[in-house]
């Protein structure tokens, strides 16, 4: 297993620990539409690769993908919508040798409220962290 914590923890997380790096690993169409974690206040990016297409299919390339983009002795705070992607991809990064890896147990958009609406109960958005819309 590897460690959680929730958007607010992680975004903690970040201000205090500049090796760790965000990954968000949802699809084009959620980053277009749903929007995106904005780093700014901290001087960094989130690192975007999907970790399925939308059609539901797994990217082969994710580790070939991570691997390019983030150096292995960085700390990956791994988000999703909600934190199943995530912990999938996590591990599947800490299995290829990514020591310190952590989910994002709520994700971008939380769980569903009783209305079955997310972005209200828990996330990265409900918590009021900084993010952006394109």
């Amino acid at each position: 297993m590897i460690e959680a914590k929730t958007a607010a923890e992680a975004w903690d997380y970040l201000q205090h620990y500049r090796n760790a790096v965000l990954v968000d690993v949802r699809t084009r169409a959620e980053w277009m539409y749903v929007g995106t974690a904005d780093l700014s206040a901290v001087g960094g990016t989130p690192v975007m690769i999907e970790w399925a297409h939308l059609g539901g299919g797994l990217n082969a390339d994710f580790l070939k993908h991570l691997k390019d983009a983030v150096p292995g002795d960085k700390t990956l705070l791994m988000m999703c919508r909600s934190g199943a992607r995530s912990l999938a991809a996590g591990m599947s990064a800490k299995d290829a040798g990514y020591v310190n890896v952590i989910n994002i147990s709520d994700g971008f958009e939380g769980d569903l409220d009783n209305n079955h609406r997310r972005n209200t109960k828990n996330g990265w958005r409900a918590a009021g962290l900084p993010w952006r819309q394109s």
